[in-house]
């Protein structure tokens, strides 16, 4: 019994979605696998986020992880019928329930895992990596009140999440964003689409859900900038837009129109539409209620969001970032709105500071290393029974 009383924490990172959430928890699990309290292993039903989290974890500085996979010929099969890039979700918390009762704490960047309480996964305590910082209502889902233990980014979700009763004093901590540090680890700054062209860079950012513009604006978009010389334009996507069979093929003809135009890059879901590489090197961010403009604003630069559904935006926290630019319609004139936008960013920058400031919580510290010692802290409150 002592011995047992005496052995590691143990936590499993899982990663049970597209691979942009991984960037949300792995620098985290990098610095926490050398705590000499805790043992860490990342866990996903993708062979290839896998082998993403040992790149990345090597570029970040490595360490003592365990990887764990899933051989399943049902979830393959489930995966390889919808063409996305992970099997359905609660079809692998069936197949993993049991393995991961043996944890002290499980990690996750998503909400939907949270129904591994109701599948008999009762000793392990959860904690909910936020991915992402933005001001949709889906952030603020009611399943977070579900964890034990939660992480954000500022002071900005953590009002709201007081408010909503989603968090309680004693289990939460803002630690900043980790992200900021994954990604820096993992894209190249010098890679650009337009190499040696010095035209302004347009970054076209369209969510997946109906709120999105993609569905009304995004061919519109492209053809207007299909039409003219002084800007260049990135079509990337929120990974999940294009991450089933249905809707490459539904959209692949507008994407492939693009091929052969030296100015217009698409990024259906690579690598470099989830390490910031577009948000870095963009002059320009066009989009609509995804969280990646607070990333792109980490640069401050002009904003253009587009409003594709007439939404009341002007007194819904949901579209609290729509005060960093101009908004404009579908009816619009696009190539307009964007002059616009670059003509008028000086009218949005203090807002954009204030708005930055509040929604990640800097210090001057390690959004990584706050959020391992948070979570360290937390595990010592935990018996290891």
């Amino acid at each position: 019994m002592a011995a047992e009383r005496d052995r590691p924490y143990r936590i499993c990172f899982l990663f049970n979605a597209q691979r942009h959430q991984m960037l949300h928890g792995l620098s985290t699990a990098a610095l926490l696998a050398h705590r000499r309290d805790v043992e860490v292993t990342i866990l996903s039903p993708s062979a290839s986020h896998l082998d993403y989290a040992r790149w990345l974890v090597d570029r970040l500085g490595g360490g003592p992880i365990r990887y764990e996979g899933l051989e399943s010929r049902l979830l393959e099969r489930a995966r390889q019928l919808t063409g996305g890039s992970v099997p359905p979700k609660i079809l692998t918390l069936l197949v993993l329930s049991r393995r991961l009762r043996c944890y002290d704490a499980i990690a996750l960047p998503e909400r939907t895992s949270i129904i591994l309480r109701r599948m008999g996964v009762r000793r392990p305590r959860f904690i909910h990596l936020d991915h992402g910082a933005g001001d949709r209502a889906a952030g603020f889902d009611p399943r977070i009140r579900l964890f034990d233990f939660v992480l954000m980014a500022g002071p900005k979700h953590r009002r709201r999440m007081l408010r909503d009763g989603l968090i309680r004093e004693g289990a939460h901590a803002v630690v900043g964003y980790p992200k900021f540090e994954a990604a820096d680890a993992a894209r190249d700054p010098a890679w650009t689409p337009f190499p040696g062209d010095s035209r302004p860079v347009v970054l076209y950012n369209p969510h997946f859900s109906a709120l999105g513009s993609w569905e009304a604006m995004g061919a519109k978009l492209i053809a207007a900038f299909a039409g003219q010389d002084r800007y260049n334009l990135i079509v990337a996507p929120h990974v999940r837009l294009l991450d089933s069979q249905r809707a490459r093929a539904r959209w692949q003809p507008l994407l492939d129109s693009c091929r052969g135009n030296p100015r217009i890059h698409v990024d259906p879901g690579s690598d470099r539409s989830i390490d910031m590489s577009y948000t870095s090197l963009a002059d320009l961010y066009v989009g609509d209620v995804s969280s990646q403009v607070y990333e792109y604003l980490r640069e401050r630069g002009p904003c253009l969001f587009l409003d594709a559904h007439g939404v009341d935006w002007r007194d819904d926290e949901n579209y609290a970032h729509w005060q960093f630019g101009p908004v404009t319609g579908a009816g619009d004139n696009l190539l307009a709105a964007v002059d616009h936008a670059f003509e008028s960013h000086d009218a949005y920058r203090a807002v954009q500071d204030r708005a930055f400031e509040e929604t990640f919580d800097a210090r001057g510290e390690s959004g990584s290393r706050r959020a391992a010692d948070a979570i360290e802290g937390y595990l010592r409150t935990l018996p290891r029974l």
